[in-house]
């Protein structure tokens, strides 16, 4: 049985391609308490309302990085990757160029850096995705660049 895709298959992933994708998401305290919690991260940065307001410059607390990279790459995935993937192989490159906070909302932008034929992998190939976040002021918030072995399309 077949399952339905909405990922592009890898001759769609031309390089230069961009994808402003549809899904935004606004990121609650639930959601950065949680996945602080989830993860083990004690981090007073994230947890501690009273360190955040006395002990720091942003006055209150920022969202996880690893929550913010988490939902640029899963808000991607049904426009670039869903069924259409073999695997993500890796980063080569995430930065937070400014914080985000309880209440913030991004969007993102995915971007088609690079391709390639797998050399051993016939219908297979590897295409490198710098995806871009931005927050409600526009705000550049996280870029992440990675490698994902992608599926080419299946002959009829």
């Amino acid at each position: 049985m077949s399952r339905p895709h909405t990922g592009r298959w890898f001759e769609e992933l031309t390089p230069g391609t961009v994808i402003e994708h549809a899904i935004r998401r606004t990121i609650t305290e639930s959601d950065n308490v949680m996945f602080t919690s989830m993860t083990m991260n004690p981090a007073w940065l994230h947890l501690d309302f009273d360190y955040a307001a006395n002990e720091t410059e942003f006055g209150r607390p920022l969202v996880n990085s690893m929550l913010t990279v988490a939902m640029v790459i899963g808000i991607s995935v049904h426009e670039t990757t869903l069924g259409t993937t073999v695997a993500n192989l890796g980063f080569s490159e995430v930065v937070f160029p400014a914080p985000l906070f309880h209440g913030d909302t991004i969007r993102v932008e995915t971007e088609v850096r690079a391709a390639r034929e797998s050399k051993s992998r016939p219908n297979q190939g590897v295409v490198t995705f710098e995806h871009r976040a931005h927050n409600q002021h526009n705000t550049l918030v996280c870029r992440a660049v990675r490698d994902a072995l992608m599926l080419k399309r299946p002959a009829d």
